[in-house]
């Protein structure tokens, strides 16, 4: 692993627990491909840097606050893994039963990859 991926990864994560969509969005591949994982499958998939920003603004409104923390690093072939212990508090009420001012605590992994200096992949698992 480059230390610029290394520090892309981390400015993407500084990004994210600023609520900083325009850092974050900056740090992607026009091509970008999210997806995230809830207990093995798929519950969200995005493509393209304009479906991203707008997931991103809609999670935003999500949160009052949260907070991935960078626990380790793993490259496996053309991806990196990052293991991440996340925090964040509720601002709405879930559809799930969770309410506003919950807090949830996750252990998980992000998996990136890159295309052309820029994130073309992420993978969230929880």
């Amino acid at each position: 692993m480059s230390s610029k991926t290394k520090e892309m990864i981390e400015n993407y994560v500084e990004a994210y627990n600023s609520f900083d969509v325009s850092g974050m969005v900056k740090l992607l591949h026009q091509n970008i491909l999210f997806r995230n994982y809830a207990n093995g499958e798929v519950n969200v998939e995005t493509y393209g840097i304009q479906a991203f920003k707008e997931l991103a603004e809609k999670s935003i409104k999500t949160f009052s606050s949260r907070r991935q923390n960078i626990m380790e690093y793993r490259v496996r072939e053309d991806k990196i893994e990052v293991f991440i212990n996340y925090e964040g508090i509720l601002a709405v009420d879930l559809p799930n039963g969770l309410k506003t001012g919950n807090k949830l605590r996750l252990k998980g992994k992000s998996v990136f990859q890159f295309e052309e200096g820029k994130i073309s992949r992420i993978e969230d698992y929880s």
